[in-house]
């Protein structure tokens, strides 16, 4: 079967947004960010129609024709700075949740890979969708090759040699543990066509100082590395 890869728009919000809440909720991250299972799927609904509007409006968000799959792209062209807005935006839309949302992003963005690249901040599929998640990821990867650029990602697992991602030319580097008892992301790099498989500015270990919080120190969230 063919598979069609579009642009998504304002209009696939209602649509989307819950598949994307859906992936976190059944994913070891989800109960991460909200314990609380009584309110899970409503605080992660309001979080994926967040991203997706951050994705639409700062990235790239490609779907499929029965818009059974979603992938949020950003192409990050230097280290991004934090931002205000994406932090307004979390307090906002999530209120009392919003503090483990900015923890979150604080460990991604402590370990931004240094080289342009672009980032893959959220996929979301349907079961028994595989094939055309491929389909979805190797049209952009080929966008991606004709601009020279690698991608990265993160993905929770024990084998992440063993994904879709790894599948498709992509290198797990060191994890990185979320904490208070979170789980494990696997930073995944799929290098650019000419560099082989360097890791180029990708840091091979995750370090974080302890103690270390959104609100303390340095480690302000970004803006999605999703949108």
């Amino acid at each position: 079967m063919r598979v069609v890869v579009c642009r998504a728009s304002e209009g696939d919000l209602d649509v989307l947004s819950p598949l994307v809440a859906e992936s976190l909720s059944a994913g070891p991250v989800g109960g991460w960010l909200v314990p609380d299972a009584t309110e899970r799927s409503e605080v992660l609904g309001r979080y994926a129609r967040l991203l997706l509007s951050w994705g639409l409006e700062h990235g790239q968000v490609d779907t499929t024709g029965d818009r059974s799959v979603v992938a949020v792209w950003r192409r990050r062209l230097e280290v991004p700075v934090p931002s205000a807005a994406w932090m307004y935006d979390l307090h906002r839309v999530l209120g009392p949740y919003a503090s483990r949302f900015a923890l979150w992003h604080a460990y991604l963005d402590a370990v931004v890979p240094h080289v342009p690249h672009a980032y893959l901040a959220h996929l979301a599929t349907r079961p028994g969708h595989d094939d055309t998640v491929r389909a979805l990821l190797t049209a952009h990867h080929r966008a991606l090759d004709a601009e020279g650029l690698p991608a990265y990602a993160e993905v929770p697992g024990g084998r992440p040699r063993e994904g879709l991602l790894a599948a498709l030319g992509y290198e797990p580097r060191s994890p990185i543990l979320l904490e208070p008892g979170g789980p494990a992301l696997w930073r995944m790099w799929r290098p650019g066509p000419d560099s082989g498989r360097s890791c180029g500015g990708l840091p091979p270990r995750a370090r974080l100082r302890r103690g270390m919080t959104p609100l303390r120190g340095r480690l302000l969230p970004a803006p999605p590395r999703s949108p």
